[in-house]
């Protein structure tokens, strides 16, 4: 799991135990099911098995959150009953251990369901239920959609937008760009490829010179990294979950591709990414753009991360094309994170930051 959705969930539990804090008990002490004057159940689905069992650390996280709150009293003496149920990432499995929470465990609403197909599965079903389907663990832009579904609520940033920003990066810092694409085939990886074709623009299907898709549930993507190698590619964009990004970066160092490669911000945790891949292949790749902000003047930043040179620490040093961009170098533990600030967003767009690792 990477540094960047773990802060984004904590974010997403942090904020929910806050609403619930806010809402104080009804006098006719009336609820809806799963909330009582002593407990509030919430449900919950997480891969704690199968290749993408790598984010099975978000449920554990949240649950020992909850579990710390509880120690602390609970929410307006309300002990918080997280249940929480494996799924394998399996849209049948999902729908089956969603059903239970509601029907059976009669949770109040479920929170940080993760993965894009298996929230599509319950989607449905939980807005006919009116059941909750809060926070979802997923940057797909389909959960912007709140007047066709009312009952569900995304919160982090999108796939379209985040994939937007690679290409327009790409564009601004690779001369000639022939790019390779690796993506799960299904709607988080179409998300993420229709985004960074948008980013590219009217010449995307020029640009990009080869395709190759994987299952979740395939044993390697080996023959997938040859295939994209052998395409003539400069640039490699990396759309895929944890353990499949730590084999396309390490196939790539055995078969000697030397890409632009960039990797998408679901897949840059230190442990189970980069780590197996084996820090000494991971040096370079660009991973992610973790936040963009915009102030109330107009100013926006972007903070992007890189991937690491060692496995405690690198220098990032940046170097500006635009006059009105501030930059600094610094040596950062672990996540590696440095923020640009320009004015106005479009200019970042435009004219992305280059960036030079080096060892600490």
């Amino acid at each position: 799991m990477t540094y960047a959705r773990r802060t984004l969930s904590l974010i997403g539990t942090g904020a929910l135990a806050l609403a619930l804090v806010a809402a104080p008990a009804s006098a006719q002490k009336k609820y809806d099911e799963g909330a009582t004057d002593t407990e509030i159940k919430i449900g919950n689905t997480n891969p704690y098995s199968g290749n993408l069992s790598a984010y099975g650390t978000i449920g554990k996280a949240i649950d020992a959150y909850f579990k710390m709150v509880n120690e602390q009293g609970g929410i307006n003496g309300r002990k918080i009953n997280f249940i929480s149920y494996d799924d394998g990432y399996a849209p049948p499995k999902t729908v089956e251990m969603v059903r239970k929470l509601v029907e059976e465990d009669k949770v109040l609403f479920v929170f940080q369901t993760l993965g894009t197909p298996p929230n599509t599965a319950i989607q449905k079903y939980l807005n006919q239920k009116q059941v909750p389907q809060l926070f979802v663990a997923t940057g797909a832009s389909k959960w912007g959609h709140y007047k066709e579904n009312p009952w569900t609520m995304g919160f982090q940033p999108d796939y379209v937008t985040e994939s937007n920003i690679y290409a327009k990066h790409i564009l601004a810092n690779v001369q000639d760009p022939k790019i390779a694409v690796l993506m799960q085939n299904d709607d988080y990886g179409k998300d993420y490829f229709n985004g960074f074709k948008q980013g590219l623009g009217n010449d995307a299907d020029k640009l990009i010179v080869q395709v190759a898709t994987y299952e979740p549930t395939d044993p390697t993507i080996d023959s997938q990294m040859i295939q994209l190698k052998n395409s003539g590619a400069n640039v490699f964009f990396n759309v895929s979950t944890p353990k499949f990004a730590a084999q396309a970066i390490k196939k790539a160092a055995e078969i000697g591709w030397k890409p632009a490669h960039y990797i998408n911000n679901v897949s840059t945790s230190i442990a189970t990414v980069m780590k197996p891949a084996g820090f000494e292949n991971a040096q370079g790749r660009l991973t992610q753009p973790l936040r963009i902000q915009t102030a109330p003047g107009g100013t926006s930043s972007v903070t992007w991360a890189f991937a690491l040179n060692s496995p405690r620490s690198l220098k990032i040093l940046i170097s500006s094309p635009l006059d009105n961009c501030r930059a600094s170098a610094s040596t950062l533990d672990i996540q590696s994170r440095c923020a640009v600030s320009c004015h106005p967003l479009s200019q970042v767009a435009r004219h992305p930051q280059r960036a030079r690792l080096s060892r600490s």
